[in-house]
């Protein structure tokens, strides 16, 4: 059986409304999943699975989690290979250019890990709505066909 860590961070609670999303998702694919804030997590805690997902939101213009710096820079650090990574957050379209700039960041910071991308970098504006719980879904089974196929 596959197994999956998701790690999300949040101020308004969207982003834990994501990797709720996610973690059902997994679960009704047959997956085991942990999911956790991510002051509660380290970046070691990947090696244990074989899908590993972020859920960060963006804070003001672009600036990465307060919480969660320790665990980016600690992520950028860790040798992944061989598992399959995925990154969704929520952000706020008000921002313009900084939407979501955390979830392309986390997803720079898995590529120096070795791992695998599993499926495209899912952006919420704000809340997720019935079409976001749609594009969830489809990224959690695209994670879970790359971690069959690896």
């Amino acid at each position: 059986m596959a197994k999956a860590l998701v790690v999300y961070a949040t101020i308004t609670g969207n982003n834990e409304d994501v990797a709720d999303i996610i973690t059902e998702a997994l679960e009704n694919q047959g997956v085991e999943v942990e999911e956790t804030e991510m002051t509660m997590a380290d970046a070691a805690d990947f090696e244990d699975v074989n899908i590993c997902v972020v859920c960060p939101y963006t804070y003001d213009e672009g600036a990465l989690p307060d919480e969660g710096l320790d665990f980016f820079d600690d992520l950028k650090e860790e040798d992944l290979s061989g598992k399959v990574y995925g990154v969704a957050g929520s952000g706020d379209t008000f921002y313009e250019d900084f939407f979501c700039l955390a979830v392309d960041k986390f997803g720079e910071a898995f590529e120096q890990t070795g791992a695998t991308k599993g499926a495209d970098n899912v952006h919420i504006n704000l809340e997720p709505d019935q079409d976001d719980i749609t594009k969830l879904d489809a990224f959690a089974k695209q994670l879970v066909e790359k971690a069959a196929q690896d």
